[in-house]
C-alpha cells in the first residue's frame, strides 16, 4: 500500500549559525559583519600596466589582463593602441570553490585571430596577506612581467593581492567568479545595491472660483467643472452649482508627487456641452517648485492665477490673450506621512516635512545568510535553474543583494542597517530569481523577475539586543494552491537607544497629527496609495541596476486590496477567533447561572454579594485579575518571530476555483460560463449578509419603536413599566436592587422555565419596518 506524501513543513525553525566568525553571546559583537557567516575570497585589483612591449606588426599593442586561478577565469576590458593602460578592476575568487595553488594574472594583446601572450605575473596562494577590516586597503606594488618560462620579460603590472572577506569595500564592485558564465552587459544586474524611495508629497489643490470665462455659446448657462492632471494622475471638480461665467467650486483635489518634482501641474477649465463633449475654456501650467510648502494646517494664502486659450488660425495654434483667471490655494502638504504600503505592515510612518520627524529610537540590523531548498524557476540547457537574490525595504531605505548564479542553496551572507523611529512597524524580506543575467532583458521578450516568496518581520514582537537566527518558510500562493518554494535564512537584532523613548512611542499617534487634525477619506487615501505605489515602482525601475516594477509591487502589496473568496473567508474565522474569548465567557456563565458546578455558583454568589456590598472594590478586582492573567501568560511568551501562517490564510485548503478567481485579472478575462457561476456564488454570500444586516435593523427598529408609539398598546405597557420601574428605584437603595437582580439571574434551575422570559418575549413582539420593505 503506498504511503501518503509527508504533508510540507510550513514552521519557523530556529538555526545556529556561525556568526561573525565566532558563536552569538548575549553582547553586541564588535565587528561590522557579525550577524552573518564570515565567506572568505581572493581579491585581485589590477590597477594599470606600463611599458608594454608592441606584438603587432604594426607595432601597436591592444593590452587586456586575464586573472585566472585554476577553472576560474576574468578578463579586463580591452585598450586600442595604447602601451599604458588604467583598468582599475577588481575581481574575488570565492575560498570554497578554489581548486588551485597558484594565481597567474597575464597580459594579452588582443588580435583577430588569436590573442597574443605579452607577460604574467604568478602569486603563490598560501603566501598571500589577509586583510581584515578596518585596516586600511592594500597598497598596490609594480610587478615586472615574466614568460612562461620565469625569465624577466619588458612591462610591468600594478597589481594588489590579498584574502579578505565580504565586509571589504572592494566586495560590491567586484568581478566575482560564482557569475564567470554572466555577460559583461548582465554584471550590474546581478550586484548587490542600495536604494532609496523617491522623498514623496500630498499636492492639495483647492480649487475656490473663475472669473470671466468665455463659453463658446452665449445664449446656454454653462456648466462649469476644473480638471487637473500631474504626471499620470487626473482629478476633476463637479460642475459647479452657479451656472454662469463666475463658477464657485471650493473643492479639495489630491495628488501624490516625487522629489525631483518633474512634471507640472496642468489645470484647464472646461464647458459640458453636450454628452460626453466639453469644450475647454481656459488653461494653466503650474510649476511645483514654485508653490508653497506647509508642515501644519495653516491656511495657505490663495493666489490668482491667468488663463490661456489656443486657437487654430490657418492651421497653426496661436494663443489669445483674454481676462479669464482661476482662484487657487494650492501647497504641498509636508504634515502627512504619504502612504505607499499597507497600514497594517508600514515600514514607516513619518512625516515628508524633516524638520517634524522625531529623533530615532534605535538601530535594525538585518543579515541575510542564505537560503535553502530553492525549487528550479526557469529551465536553461534542459535542466531547471534559480538565479536568486533577496530584496529588503524598511522605510525609504530598499536594499538588494547580489544575485547568486545557478544554485538553489544561495549564500549571501550580507549585513545591512537601518534607522528605527517606530517600534510598531514592520520590515519586509522578499527572495526573487532574476531573469535578466545577460542585459537588454526587458526588450527581449520582457521577461520579468519571479518571485519565490516574502518574510515579514514586526519589530515590536522583537526583544531587544536579542539576536534572532531562524528559517523562514518561503511560500507563494499559485492558482494550484499554496507552494514551499524553499527556506531563507536571517539573524535579526533589534537594538534600541533608549527605553523610556521607545515606551513613550507607544502613547503617541500612529500617524503624523495631520492625518488627524485634516483627515482624508478612506477613498482618498486608496487612491493616494496606488499613486504613490505607481511612482515609487516607476522611479526605482530607472535606477542602475533597476529595482523592476513586478518586485517593488509584490513587496508593497499592490494588489493586497483585491476580491478574494480565501481572504474573505480568513477575516471571518479572524473575527470569530477574536469573539471567541466572549463566547466562551458566555457559555461559562450560563453554567454557573445553570449550577452546573454548584461549589464555582456558590463561590461566585460570594464574589458578587462582596463587590454589592463594596462597589469601590468592583474596578480594582478587574485590573487585578487582568494583571494575574498577563502574568501567568508570560510563562507561554512567543519567543520566536511570527510568520507567514497557511492556517490563518486558509491557503492550505482553499478550493481551485477560489484561488482562480483570486489570480483573474481585473476586469476579468474568464470565459462567460465561469463568471456567471462566480456571480451566482456572489450572489449567495452576498444574500446570506444582507439577510444578517436585515436582522440586526430589525432589531435595532424594535429598540426604536418602544417609544415611537407605532404599537400603542407595546409603547403603553414599556411607558408604564418604566414609571413603576422609577418610583420603585427611587425608594429601593440601589445595593437591593443589585443584589436582587444578581440572585435572580443565578437562580437554580428548577426554579427557571425552559420558555423564554417575559422581557424577550416582549421585545420580540415589538414591530420593525420590514413591513414596509418591498
Amino acid at each position: 500500500m503506498q504511503r501518503p506524501p509527508p504533508p510540507e513543513d510550513y514552521s519557523l525553525k530556529e538555526t545556529s549559525p556561525h556568526l561573525g566568525g565566532g558563536g552569538v553571546t548575549g553582547d553586541k559583537l564588535t565587528s561590522t559583519y557579525d550577524l552573518v557567516e564570515q565567506m572568505q575570497y581572493l581579491y585581485v585589483r589590477v590597477v594599470k600596466a606600463k611599458e608594454l612591449p608592441a606584438k603587432d606588426v604594426t607595432g601597436s599593442l591592444d593590452p587586456y589582463v586575464e586573472v585566472k586561478l585554476g577553472n576560474y577565469k576574468g578578463t579586463t576590458r580591452h585598450f586600442e593602441k595604447k602601451t599604458n593602460p588604467v583598468w582599475n578592476q577588481v575581481f574575488a575568487f570565492s575560498k570554497d570553490r578554489m581548486q588551485a595553488s597558484t594565481l597567474e594574472v597575464i597580459v594579452k594583446d588582443k588580435d583577430m585571430v588569436k590573442d597574443d601572450f605579452v607577460g604574467r605575473v604568478v602569486f603563490d596562494i598560501t603566501e598571500v596577506p589577509k586583510r581584515v577590516p578596518p585596516d586600511s586597503p592594500l597598497a598596490p606594488q609594480w610587478y615586472r612581467l615574466e614568460d612562461r618560462k620565469g625569465d624577466k620579460v619588458r612591462g610591468e603590472l600594478m597589481l594588489a593581492v590579498w584574502m579578505g572577506t565580504q565586509a571589504d569595500e572592494a566586495f560590491p564592485e567586484a568581478w566575482h567568479s560564482d557569475a564567470a558564465a554572466v555577460s559583461s552587459e548582465g554584471l550590474a544586474n546581478i550586484r548587490s545595491k542600495v536604494y532609496l524611495s523617491p522623498k514623496l508629497w500630498y499636492v492639495r489643490v483647492n480649487v475656490i472660483e473663475a472669473q470671466d470665462l468665455i463659453p463658446g455659446d452665449k445664449t446656454r448657462f454653462p456648466e462649469v467643472f476644473v480638471k487637473v492632471i500631474l504626471g499620470n494622475q487626473a482629478s476633476r471638480t463637479k460642475i459647479s452649482q452657479s451656472r454662469n461665467i463666475n463658477p464657485m467650486w471650493n473643492e479639495d483635489l489630491m495628488f501624490v508627487a516625487a522629489e525631483p518634482f518633474e512634471e507640472h501641474l496642468m489645470l484647464t477649465v472646461e464647458d459640458r456641452v453636450g454628452h460626453n463633449k466639453d469644450e475647454v475654456l481656459g488653461k494653466c501650467v503650474i510649476p511645483l517648485q514654485n508653490v508653497e510648502r506647509r508642515l501644519n494646517n495653516r491656511v495657505v494664502n490663495a493666489k490668482w492665477y491667468n488663463l490661456e486659450k489656443h486657437v487654430i488660425v490657418d492651421g497653426e495654434k496661436k494663443e489669445i490673450k483674454f481676462a479669464s483667471r482661476i482662484h487657487l490655494r494650492i501647497c504641498l502638504d509636508g504634515g502627512y506621512h504619504v502612504l505607499d504600503e499597507s497600514t497594517h505592515y508600514s515600514s514607516d510612518l513619518r512625516p515628508t516635512a524633516k524638520p517634524l520627524w522625531k529623533n530615532s529610537i534605535g538601530v535594525l540590523e538585518l543579515g541575510i545568510l542564505n537560503a535553502q531548498g530553492l525549487l528550479p524557476m526557469k529551465t536553461k540547457d534542459g535542466r531547471g535553474t534559480t538565479d536568486a537574490y533577496c530584496v529588503a525595504k524598511y522605510g525609504q531605505k530598499w536594499v538588494r543583494t547580489r544575485t547568486i548564479i545557478d544554485s538553489s542553496t544561495p549564500k549571501w551572507n550580507e549585513q545591512y542597517t537601518w534607522e528605527v523611529f517606530d517600534p510598531c512597524t514592520v520590515i519586509t524580506i522578499g527572495v526573487f530569481d532574476n531573469c535578466h543575467l545577460h542585459g537588454g532583458g526587458d526588450k527581449a521578450g520582457g521577461a520579468k523577475d519571479s518571485r519565490i516568496g516574502k518574510v515579514r518581520v514586526r519589530l515590536s514582537t522583537l526583544e531587544t539586543d536579542r539576536v534572532y537566527t531562524h528559517s523562514y518558510p518561503l511560500l507563494v500562493l499559485h492558482p494550484s494552491g499554496v507552494k514551499k518554494m524553499g527556506e531563507v535564512q536571517l539573524a535579526v537584532r533589534f537594538t534600541c537607544s533608549s527605553l523610556l523613548n521607545m515606551l513613550h512611542i507607544y502613547t503617541q499617534p500612529l500617524l503624523p497629527k495631520m492625518h488627524y487634525l485634516h483627515p482624508l477619506s478612506v477613498t482618498q487615501l486608496d487612491n493616494l496609495r496606488h499613486q504613490a505605489t505607481q511612482i515609487v515602482s516607476m522611479r526605482l525601475s530607472r535606477a542602475e541596476p533597476p529595482l523592476r516594477k513586478e518586485v517593488v509591487e509584490y513587496m508593497l502589496d499592490v494588489d493586497s486590496h483585491m476580491w478574494s473568496m480565501r481572504r474573505s473567508k480568513a477575516n471571518f474565522f479572524r473575527i470569530m477567533g477574536v469573539l471567541s474569548g466572549l463566547i466562551a465567557v458566555g457559555r461559562w456563565f450560563d453554567q454557573i447561572c445553570n449550577w452546573k458546578n454548584p461549589l464555582t455558583t456558590i463561590l461566585i454568589h460570594i464574589l458578587f454579594l462582596i463587590l454589592v456590598l463594596y462597589p469601590e472594590l468592583i474596578l480594582p478586582t478587574v485590573f487585578l485579575y487582568l494583571f494575574l492573567i498577563g502574568v501567568w501568560y508570560y510563562r507561554w511568551r512567543p519567543r520566536h518571530p511570527p510568520h507567514m501562517d497557511t492556517r490563518l490564510s486558509h491557503a492550505d485548503n482553499a478550493h481551485p476555483d477560489e484561488l482562480d478567481e483570486e489570480f483573474d485579472t481585473f476586469p476579468t478575462s474568464r470565459p462567460a460560463d465561469i463568471v456567471r457561476m462566480r456571480y451566482d456564488r456572489l450572489r449567495s454570500v452576498a444574500g446570506r449578509i444582507q439577510t444578517v444586516v436585515g436582522d440586526l435593523a430589525t432589531q435595532g427598529e424594535r429598540l426604536q419603536s418602544l417609544l415611537s408609539w407605532r404599537d400603542p398598546r407595546a409603547t403603553a405597557l414599556f411607558v408604564t413599566f418604566c414609571l413603576i420601574a422609577a418610583i420603585v428605584l427611587y425608594v429601593t437603595p440601589f445595593r437591593v436592587v443589585a443584589l436582587i437582580t444578581g440572585f435572580y439571574v443565578l437562580r437554580h434551575p428548577r426554579f427557571r422555565h425552559k420558555l423564554p422570559s417575559v422581557p424577550l418575549n416582549f421585545f420580540r413582539r415589538l414591530p420593525a419596518r420590514t413591513d414596509s420593505m418591498l
